[in-house]
């Protein structure tokens, strides 16, 4: 393992780079690289960590990974299957809109990594795209290319168009339907992954899953909106008392429970596993070391991509396709932190009775002004309520007990 790389930043330190201690500790390879290859997106959703936060970087970067980035990549993922043995990895492709790269680019992306990896491990392909340039020209080359596609889509036409909109304000629910439903059909289903929806506390969440659930995907991911302690998100007040994200997934678990289940919620289905000792589908809960890492697209190496929301050079590691492995990566604080499991934790997470399910919430969640990650996240309140609930409701249907209600 190389030594440990320092980076330098104008901030102050905060942890982990600041007092994190490692005590021999040694970081697990990556199995799963998300490539941005491309930096621009066609609509303006409002929630947007990339374009609507804190860090503007895209800005300075290029708009299309460009070939020898792509090649670069490849031979450092096969360097890393045949370093650390991998069986598999997966390659996701992101953004931005990773389909405005356009279909060429994307086949041209894929079979450079696969021939590159060929003969090592096996590669699991992902995309995840708002839907819009979804055709049956696209989804062709991305069948024949063995790609699983996401697609973001927050509800019904009201609930979707509240926040994804074009750039002229305009809902894009309409188009994103009708690539859905191309994408359902018998011909293309095999390449559908899910959908993934951020939760919006205006929305109601019942319409909201019923809406998606329509669509027959084979998941749904229902994300809470990015923020942290000094920049929070919408409608959390800060007291205890105020759960308003546990309270929407609560009343969407209600409804799930009651009625035949369409569709697997991952939230709800990790929460499950994790109740009864199984790993996690998220990399939100639990205590799993995560095994990911971000690359830019212009080469850079970085943490998750979601920590643009907490500052500038946030998801930052100093490191490049070009001149560094991704061991070099494993050596990075964040990542080493983001590993260690409960040692990973702040001392209110590390004491909590939920500690082994909610795992410390997101990493992004936790971030805070002047004490870094090492705090619990800024959903703490929301979390412990939804979970508690839910592992009630398993252990009257399970045990046939009940617990104590708070609620």
């Amino acid at each position: 393992m190389p030594e440990e790389i320092h980076i330098s930043s104008p901030r102050r330190k905060e942890w982990p780079e600041s007092g994190l201690r490692t005590n021999g500790f040694k970081a697990l390879p990556f199995k799963l690289f998300i490539a941005k290859i491309h930096e621009r997106c066609n609509l303006a959703c409002t929630y947007c960590y990339m374009y609507e936060m804190a860090d503007q970087s895209w800005r300075g970067r290029p708009i299309v990974m460009a070939d020898e980035t792509v090649e670069a990549l490849a031979e450092r993922i096969s360097e890393h299957a045949v370093a650390h043995d991998l069986r598999s990895v997966g390659v996701t492709m992101h953004g931005g809109e990773p389909l405005l790269a356009g279909a060429q680019m994307i086949d041209s992306f894929a079979r450079t990594i696969r021939t590159a990896v060929h003969g090592t491990a096996m590669v699991n392909f992902r995309i995840q795209t708002n839907g819009l340039l979804l055709d049956e020209r696209m989804l062709d080359m991305l069948l024949r290319n063995d790609v699983r596609v996401g697609v973001s889509l927050d509800g019904g036409m009201e609930a979707n168009d509240r926040s994804r909109k074009y750039r002229n304000g305009n809902g894009s629910y309409a188009d994103v339907a009708k690539a859905l439903n191309l994408l359902r059909s018998d011909r293309f289903r095999a390449a559908f992954s899910g959908i993934l929806c951020t939760i919006d506390l205006r929305n109601d969440p019942v319409e909201c899953y019923e809406a998606l659930a329509e669509f027959l995907p084979p998941t749904i991911d229902f994300m809470l909106p990015h923020g942290n302690w000094t920049e929070t998100p919408p409608g959390l007040t800060g007291r205890p008392s105020s759960t308003p994200y546990a309270d929407w997934l609560i009343r969407l678990y209600e409804h799930w429970r009651a009625n035949p289940r369409r569709t697997k919620i991952r939230v709800f289905q990790s929460i499950f596993q994790l109740l009864l000792g199984g790993p996690s589908n998220v990399d939100s809960l639990g205590l799993l070391p995560i095994q990911f890492v971000v690359v830019d697209t212009d080469g850079s190496l970085q943490q998750v991509d979601s920590l643009k929301s907490a500052f500038p050079g946030a998801p930052e590691t100093g490191l490049n396709v070009f001149d560094h492995s991704f061991d070099m990566a494993l050596t990075h604080p964040a990542v080493i932190a983001r590993q260690m499991g409960v040692s990973g934790l702040c001392a209110t997470c590390q004491t909590c009775e939920i500690r082994d399910t909610c795992g410390g919430g997101l990493y992004t969640h936790r971030y805070r002004s002047g004490s870094g990650f090492l705090n619990p996240s800024v959903y703490c309140a929301d979390l412990l309520r939804l979970i508690t609930h839910v592992r009630r409701d398993m252990r009257r249907e399970l045990l046939g007990t009940e617990e104590p209600s708070d609620e």
